[in-house]
């Protein structure tokens, strides 16, 4: 069962993903008999291409766009002769269709328009802070077929071989040439012998004893070990923009739905909005961020 979160999500989404262009000059791009197709309209047939459309060069996207709204201009202005928009089924559908507008206007104006850069980076900060401590440690591995080869690595250790140019010497690791270095990686990266004889390590240490894998037999150093850093701002902003927007949409929703009563005749559709719209319990794992509908 969907969630009020995970609905109001959907909404959102559908938003984000259709965003009408912003156009200055709305001057006439082509005339359809007496009909014309203004800018605006071109970018918004641009902005509502097919998705496979959507992948092509501007040029050619921008042909596509303009092909399609003169064939709907030719088409609607034969439609309006019949007065097919005279129809019952045509104005409920456009009653729906300026709603959803209205939504998604208003949206942007209260959502979207008001988010700050402050508010992301506060966002941002407060999720870091609540981030789980994630040990990370930095190792190199030396390789190698049999025990006895790694045993033989080890006591070269021992006498003062130096780890980078043994790694280079002895390796079979595709990664040789960089002294078997594996960077840093965090649990779960690495398979389990190989990780927890590494983690078991202190830093500046190498084992002892050969660990052995699938892969063969490895000798491990450990250059470092850290708590693993958050991603950085730039890399995560646009995604901590959605949580914030997704923050002040449901808050919009709330209110809105505090102020107007709803009442749903049909029985199961009635219960699966109540249960869609249950608060959710404290500590649970939060919706991915909204978007109106299209």
């Amino acid at each position: 069962m969907l969630s009020t979160n995970k609905l109001a999500a959907l909404a959102f989404t559908a938003f984000v993903a259709f965003q009408a262009p912003a156009y200055a000059d709305d001057a006439v791009v082509a005339k359809v008999g007496n009909l014309e197709i203004h800018q605006s309209e071109l970018d918004l047939a641009v902005a509502n291409l097919d998705p496979q459309l959507a992948q092509l060069p501007d040029d050619q996207k921008k042909v596509a766009a303009l092909s399609a709204a003169i064939d709907v201009k030719l088409l609607a202005a034969d439609a309006t002769a019949e007065k097919l928009d005279q129809t019952d089924d045509f104005k409920k559908r456009m009653q729906y269709l300026t709603d959803r507008e209205l939504h998604n206007a208003y949206f942007k104006k209260h959502v979207v328009d008001t988010v700050t850069d402050a508010e992301v980076k506060a966002r941002y900060d407060k999720e870091v802070a609540a981030l789980p401590k994630q040990e990370e440690v930095h190792a190199r591995h030396i390789l190698v077929k049999t025990e006895d080869e790694a045993k033989d690595v080890i006591k070269q250790l021992d006498a003062g071989k130096d780890f980078a140019e043994l790694a280079k010497e002895k390796s079979t690791d595709p990664n040789k040439d960089d002294g078997g270095d594996l960077g840093y990686f965090s649990r779960g990266r690495m398979v389990k012998e190989f990780e927890d004889a590494a983690f078991a390590l202190e830093k500046g240490t190498y084992s002892k004893t050969p660990v052995k894998t699938d892969f063969g037999y490895h000798v491990i150093k450990v250059e470092d070990k850290r708590d693993a850093p958050p991603p950085p701002f730039e890399q995560v902003k646009d995604q901590v923009r959605q949580l914030v927007m997704r923050d002040k949409y449901l808050a919009l929703l709330n209110q809105a739905k505090a102020s107007a009563k709803v009442d749903i005749t049909d029985e199961t559709l009635r219960k699966g909005y109540e249960d869609a719209n249950k608060q959710p319990e404290p500590g649970a794992e939060p919706a991915p961020a909204p978007a109106p509908q299209q």
